[in-house]
């Protein structure tokens, strides 16, 4: 059946039939009511995932099994599924319901912001014999290729609360 049309963002409306438009209700009811949360008690929020800035056309869900990709309907139950999160949709939700949003970045540049190189520097001078793993941790969290940008974060704050780190 056709999605009504509240579900569909307004920019989306007119894409050619059988396009893929994900939406995730329960994420964003989470969001809203931790955003109520922190707008009356304060507080701050911090959300890292997969994701990218939509919303956008096309599906994102995947299946990892054995640290490879895999068909999600072969073997239900027995391999590791995930969606990419749409930062924007969760932004605007938190931002409705009175929570101050920062970002969403790469983390590559939150990492980066919170001093990433500096410490793994430290880290690998203070053990040569881990040094090794450190530059290979070091590259895998921050590598524009990968994790350093296929991965976001988001803060959530209340009201007259400071800038979260790593989001100057």
């Amino acid at each position: 059946p056709a999605l009504p049309a509240a579900v569909v963002p307004p920019h989306l409306r007119d894409a050619p039939p059988g396009s893929v438009v994900e939406s995730a209700p329960a994420g964003v009811a989470v969001v809203d009511a931790l955003a109520r949360r922190l707008a009356v008690q304060g507080g701050a929020m911090l959300i890292i995932d997969y994701g990218y800035e939509g919303p956008a056309l096309g599906e994102t869900l995947q299946a990892v099994r054995a640290h490879a990709f895999t068909n999600p309907f072969d073997a239900p139950g027995s391999v590791d599924l995930s969606a990419h999160v749409d930062f924007a949709v969760l932004g605007a939700a938190a931002a409705r319901a009175g929570a101050i949003v920062y970002g969403p970045v790469a983390q590559r540049d939150f990492l980066g912001q919170l001093g990433l190189a500096a410490r793994a520097a430290k880290l690998a001078s203070c053990s040569p014999d881990a040094a090794d793993a450190v530059a290979v941790a070091h590259h895998r969290l921050t590598d524009p290729g990968a994790m350093g940008v296929l991965f976001r974060a988001m803060a959530l704050t209340g009201n007259g609360w400071p800038m979260p780190a790593g989001f100057a």
